[in-house]
């Protein structure tokens, strides 16, 4: 996987993300819709918000599919095995803090979609 610097921000816009990673904004649009571990957050005016969580995704993603030659079935599939073998750390400090907030949020969020693949 190739190595880029990523900028120390909070979020990313889908533009910023398509120059970082090199993948077309509409590519990006199409990821989402095929890989439920890539759901950036949302502003309120509704664009993307990108964290440096989905853009490590995005680059997994482009390597299984661009260098190793996956298809986008056997890419999902890789990365549904993976997360299940290589369960995350959470630490957060709990705070009143639009950080934590949004950490707790997409959590949840992640918790919903790990019950939906193991229905």
């Amino acid at each position: 996987m190739t190595n880029i610097f990523i900028p120390e921000k909070e979020y990313f816009s889908i533009k910023e993300v398509s120059n970082l990673t090199q993948i077309k904004q509409h590519t990006l649009r199409y990821w989402e819709t095929e890989f439920k571990l890539l759901r950036p957050l949302r502003r309120e005016s509704g664009h993307r918000k990108y964290t440096k969580k989905d853009i490590d995704i995005i680059l997994k993603i482009k390597d299984l599919l661009y260098n190793k030659k996956y298809t986008i079935e056997g890419a999902r599939k890789y990365l549904i095995k993976e997360k299940r073998t290589k369960p995350e750390q959470l630490k957060i400090e709990l705070e009143q803090s639009s950080a934590s907030i949004e950490l707790l949020k997409e959590t949840k969020k992640t918790l919903e979609e790990i019950l939906e693949i193991l229905k």
